[in-house]
Order: structure tokens, then sequence, then C-alpha cells
């Protein structure tokens, strides 16, 4: 089975940067990041394949950059010029399609990001 393991979040103010990391264990095709503010649906941030093809959500590109490790086993969301409607819990999320894994959807617990104005 695959475990993911966050790290990273916090607080800061708008126009600051934070990094999250997530590191998985097991073998995985796609990695990425989803959000969930309070009150709304669990939204896709950025992934990343193996391939390194990446994949971004509207409201994010230009401000975030999702990148892996150079093993794959971990991937990083580097958040740039934050905004306080980026305040929401961030999740971990590894999809396995082939390979050695279960497939499907895995997450982490989620880590908090309060940006404030």
């Amino acid at each position: 089975q695959v475990q993911l393991v966050e790290s990273g979040g916090g607080l800061v103010q708008a126009g600051g940067s934070l990094r999250l990391s997530c590191t998985a264990s097991g073998s995985i095709n796609m990695m990425g990041w989803y959000r969930q503010a309070p009150g709304k649906q669990r939204e896709l941030v950025a992934t990343i394949t193996h391939g390194w093809i990446t994949n971004y959500a509207d409201a994010v590109k230009g401000r975030f950059t999702i990148s892996t490790s150079d093993t794959k086993s971990t991937v990083y969301l580097q958040m740039n010029s934050l905004k306080p409607e980026d305040t929401a819990v961030y999740y971990c999320n590894a999809r396995v399609w082939e390979g050695l894994s279960t497939p499907g959807d895995y997450w982490g617990r989620g880590t908090q990001v309060t940006v404030s104005s």
C-alpha cells in the first residue's frame, strides 16, 4: 500500500510564500495536491506525472510550482504570492494505475494553509 507523509503549511501573510512536501512509500504513477476550503468541495491544485508532465488549476498558475525529488518519491508545492483565498486544507494525492502498488487514489491527512490579509 502507498502511504503519504505531508509537511509544511502554516500561517503566512498575503504575498508570502510557503512550501509543502509529501513523501510517498511504494510505487506510484502520479502525485499532486488538492485543497479544500471551509464549505467548499475539494479541488485540484496541481499534479505531476513521473514523466514530469504538470497540470495546474487556473487559480494558481504562475504562482505555484509543483516538482518532485530525483527519486520521484517526494512531491513539493512551492506557493508564492499567496492570497487569502488560498486558505484551505491541502491534501497530497498519489495515483496508481500500473506497477507494484494496488491501483487507486491515496490521500495524505492534509495540512492547513492559512493566508492572512
